[in-house]
């Protein structure tokens, strides 16, 4: 059938060939199919800008910028010609993610510190009204709209509360605002006022779904009230409950959560993990804090990526830099081993399995999920395995993920448009080509995350120089199109061709999945794994501990697990004056002796 329509859409690609005279430009997408554009009198053009940053426009230097090799984003309208096939391309915006080619504005050394400053700042203030108002957690909402406000309700959701807590430390270890830091303490103190369960019989903690508040009242929900999870323990929200004190305490060191997270460990190996066969359980039952109880229905007895996975990335390496604990590095390894024993799935599918039975038969009949592949997950992987690299180096952790790396572009990114898609079907059905869309070809910003941090951590620890490029790509796509320069923050999805959609909850800045953790968790790693492993660049951390909190005074400040003897400390400030003690090559600085609590400056440098 010949396509008889007008339409509007994106390509993304590079510079090949600008005509002056006929002012057309014919641009190349990432897998060498080239399109040819005309400008029209009034096409305009942006250079990406940072968030708070002004408009940058670029309509009077398209010649300028139309130079072979400039990755550009044209939006524009195809119209069918007369020709079978045939078809003109007007192009009305273009999108430039730098002033030349190879050059990519989010490489600049502070750019992902302004951002998360940026982002910071915004759930501050939509959140406490500050600072105008004092940080206080009993005015925290789960929902919020567009622009910042408050949706109405009134939950608190455990786990929400813990990724904004993570983001307002990772915004202070970066920038050393005392804004963050209070956050990050007020919100952790929250958590463990109003959301923590203490076991006395069993010595364990675990944490409630969340709360709902009324005024002075408050009713604790004990289960999850998400429909995946309903009416269970899922272990993914006990997770996530320790995602924000964990951050925290890399930076203050308060022994209280030291203890708490034992303590929930100690329910993950009591209740969730499976001694026999290996792994965690997904779910517990309420009552019974048994996995295999038939009330679970159909999380009984399962196992998933969330369960095994998502400790690593949600608060165990960052467990295991602030303490240097071998027992959480044993815990990693497992963690590491058990995936790439688990998850591949290569016969089958290009993208892992990551729903189980008991067993690790595949469950491939979970409500939404099924046979189906969440882009993301496969992503994070990689990016995880590879951090993992720094502390205990596998062959097994590389080849799983570079498998990842090298097919996840051929499946789960938008070559023509840019970014990355979201669900998709695992296999493809006789006759099709291309992994169908589960529900849509939207993309979202967690899922842009994941594609960045893989491809840019692999780049820094690798060095494959195609890792460079589609970290680049796919960098370039959210900062060009995800930034909210009018409200604030990041927006939820955009369409496949980069537009804002800001329909139902995906026009929500606060959600049950959004709540500035994903967009602040990018911006913390690709700071350092951009400056500090890439560009070779200086930067500063910011810790401020407590008196005698750290054991035997000793501050682990490295700032992710990077290759052994990449980088080191070349300076340390206390209240602002030179401060010797430390061990450059160690990564550590022996706390001074004192009552008050101390703000300490540390530069790292790449070796």
């Amino acid at each position: 059938m010949k396509i008889d329509f007008t339409f509007s859409d994106t390509i993304a690609g590079y510079v090949t060939h600008f005509n002056r005279v006929e002012r057309s430009v014919k641009i190349s997408t990432s897998d060498g199919r080239e399109f040819k554009g005309i400008l029209t009198p009034a096409t305009y053009a942006r250079i990406a800008q940072n968030l708070e940053e002004p408009y940058a426009d670029a309509t009077g230097r398209l010649a300028e910028l139309l130079t072979p090799g400039q990755l550009v984003y044209a939006y524009g309208v195809f119209y069918p010609d007369a020709a079978e096939g045939d078809y003109t391309f007007e192009i009305k915006s273009m999108v430039f993610p730098g002033n030349g080619p190879s050059v990519y504005r989010h490489e600049e050394q502070d750019w992902w510190i302004k951002q998360i400053r940026s982002i910071g700042h915004s759930y501050l203030k939509w959140q406490f009204n500050h600072p105008k108002d004092e940080i206080d957690f009993r005015n925290y909402r789960t929902f919020l709209h567009l622009a910042g406000g408050k949706k109405g309700d009134f939950l608190q959701e455990t786990d929400t509360v813990s990724r904004l807590v993570f983001g307002f430390a990772s915004a202070f270890l970066l920038t050393g605002e005392d804004a963050f830091l209070e956050g990050a303490e007020k919100g952790t103190q929250y958590l463990r006022d109003h959301m923590r369960f203490f076991d006395a019989e069993e010595q364990l903690i675990y944490w409630y779904h969340g709360v709902q508040v009324s005024g002075d009242q408050e009713q604790k929900l004990l289960t999850s009230e998400f429909g995946d999870d309903y009416d269970s323990i899922p272990a993914y929200e006990q997770i996530y409950a320790l995602a924000g004190p964990i951050q925290t305490y890399r930076a203050n060191g308060d022994p209280r959560i030291l203890a708490d997270a034992e303590l929930t460990v100690k329910l993950f190996d009591r209740f969730y993990k499976d001694a026999e066969k290996g792994g965690y359980f997904s779910h517990i039952d309420p009552i019974t804090l048994d996995p295999r109880a038939e009330s679970l229905q159909h999380n009984r007895a399962k196992k998933n990526w969330n369960s095994v996975g998502d400790h690593a990335p949600a608060y165990l390496i960052n467990l295991y830099i602030a303490t240097h604990d071998p027992k959480y590095a044993d815990f990693l390894e497992d963690t590491f081993d058990t995936i790439t024993e688990r998850f591949q799935d290569y016969d089958n599918s290009p993208f892992v399995q990551e729903k189980f039975y008991e067993d690790w038969s595949y469950d491939q009949t979970y409500l939404w999920q099924q046979n189906r592949g969440v882009v993301g997950h496969n992503l994070k992987i990689a990016w995880n395995l590879t951090r993992m690299q720094g502390l205990k180096w596998k062959d097994s952790y590389a080849e799983f993920s570079k498998k990842i790396a090298g097919l996840m572009p051929q499946v789960g990114m938008d070559i023509q448009r840019g970014g990355w898609y979201d669900v998709v079907e695992r296999t493809v059905q006789p006759g099709q080509r291309f992994h169908r869309y589960v529900w849509h070809d939207r993309k979202a910003w967690w899922q842009q995350e994941q594609g960045i941090l893989a491809y840019l951590i692999m780049y820094g620890v690798y060095k494959d120089e195609e890792y460079k490029r589609l970290a680049r790509e796919s960098a370039a796509y959210y900062n060009s199109f995800f930034l909210d320069h009018d409200d604030g923050a990041v927006y939820f999805n955009t369409l496949a061709n980069g537009l804002p959609y800001l329909l139902g909850n995906e026009r929500l800045k606060g959600s049950h999945s959004m709540s500035g953790y994903h967009s602040m968790e990018l911006c913390y790693l690709a700071a350092v794994y951009q400056n500090l492993l890439i560009s070779k660049k200086p930067m500063d951390f910011y810790f401020k501990p407590y008196p005698k909190s750290f054991k035997d005074g000793i501050l682990h400040v490295e700032p992710d697990i990077l290759p052994p003897g990449s980088i080191c400390i070349e300076s340390v400030e206390i209240d602002g004056k030179p401060y010797t003690d430390f061990d450059s090559a160690a990564l550590t600085v022996k706390l001074p002796e004192t009552e008050e609590r101390v703000k300490i400056k540390v530069r790292i440098v790449p070796v």
